[in-house]
């Protein structure tokens, strides 16, 4: 019984030199766009615009900016939950950019019973 290769895979050494191409140009692209997202800036506001959270790619805050009016004394409480939700923002707002911008470029790889 002979088994069935999925259509495009084998086909010889021409074949497998031009997956093997694409595949480097993939880590390439994806090399180069893992530095342009390192370097990008995100900024995000929560508790109604009372805090701002500036963060780099590398999911480093930058910056971090508080409207008076959230800080009291005695609601410290409130003053952490904004807090935690900002960095919480932040780093899933860079991390949804990272997965989304890395698909496309992965999404274009076309190796039969690889990806």
């Amino acid at each position: 019984m002979k088994a069935r290769l999925p259509q495009g895979f084998g086909g010889g050494p021409s074949n497998m030199q031009a997956m093997i191409k694409q595949a480097q140009k993939m880590q390439e692209d994806m090399q180069q766009k893992q530095q342009e997202l390192e370097e990008r800036e995100y900024e995000v506001k929560t508790g109604g615009g009372v805090c701002t959270v500036k963060i780099n790619g590398k999911k480093e805050i930058t910056s971090l900016t508080l409207d008076p009016a959230i800080v009291d004394p005695d609601d410290i409480e409130t003053l952490t939950d904004v807090l935690t939700a900002a960095f919480n923002e932040a780093i899933r707002k860079v991390e949804d950019t990272n997965t989304e911008e890395m698909s496309k470029i992965t999404g274009q790889m076309n190796m039969p019973g690889l990806f």
